[in-house]
């Protein structure tokens, strides 16, 4: 009968390796992640030279693809691609500090049902962002989002922020009473809901377009797109209520496989 020592050795060194290696000791440390994927987030804005500030930030983007183009939210551009800023110039923001390089842009493609736009923009490729499958991602997921809450107010500075994913829901959100089913709403609630991403992490307005990631891997899962308000818009800074939204990413998948 053959020695089984070495091979039940051999089975346990394999099974030790991995628990090993999918601990959290070797995955890829946030610290190192936000490094990595830092140069890929854009500030989106619009410029024009006769305004003071010429530059009007609008939200955040991430670079994906080629390297030249980007992903944000529809919302985010909403004023320029409805023709309201006919004299403003369309930009993406890269670099840091308090003077970050501009590059004009252009929308190549939106998806309004699910907040979602396309911009290409000028200049050499940056380091882009790799999508995952967020059809395999579960609740109770960590997750991190970069982007940029307060705007540009102390400087062009990515933020990072923590969250989970506390559940899976329709986009629509539960009215209180009979009084918030206003036409728009009903008019949602005849459309097919599809499933968004609700983070227990604090989101601003200027986060609209930030990437959801794997903190230990840096791909990319959703878009930050909406904050839940607790009460009036102005308490949104002073009061947030720790409720955000993110557009899962298959729908990204699906906006560029309709460019190809």
């Amino acid at each position: 009968m053959p020695n089984l020592l070495p091979i039940l050795f051999v089975i346990r060194f394999f099974l030790a390796c991995l628990v090993f290696f999918h601990s959290p000791f070797c995955q890829a440390d946030l610290v190192e992640t936000v490094e990595r994927i830092k140069p890929a987030i854009v500030g989106i804005g619009t410029f024009q030279k006769l305004r003071s500030p010429p530059v009007n930030f609008l939200g955040t983007g991430f670079v994906i693809e080629d390297g030249l183009h980007a992903i944000t939210n529809t919302h985010v551009i909403a004023d320029f691609s409805s023709g309201a800023g006919k004299k403003d110039t369309l930009i993406i923001m890269t670099g840091r500090g308090d003077k970050p390089e501009l590059r004009n842009a252009s929308i190549v493609a939106l998806d309004k049902v699910h907040d979602l736009a396309l911009l290409r923009f000028e200049g050499t490729a940056l380091p882009v962002m790799k999508l995952g499958d967020a059809r395999r991602i579960k609740e109770g997921k960590s997750m991190a989002f970069t982007g940029f809450p307060i705007g540009m107010v102390l400087g062009f500075y990515p933020v990072t922020h923590r969250a989970t994913i506390s559940s899976i829901t329709p986009v629509i959100l539960p009215a209180q009473n009979v009084r918030q089913l206003d036409a728009t709403k009903i008019r949602e609630l005849q459309q097919s809901a599809y499933k968004v991403f609700q983070l227990d992490g604090t989101a601003y307005p200027g986060n609209s377009g930030s990437p959801l990631y794997d903190p230990d891997t840096g791909e990319v899962y959703g878009v930050v797109n909406m904050v839940f308000i607790k009460g009036k818009k102005e308490s949104i800074l002073s009061d947030p209520s720790g409720i955000s939204y993110a557009i899962p990413g298959n729908y990204i998948t699906d906006l560029l496989n309709h460019q190809n």
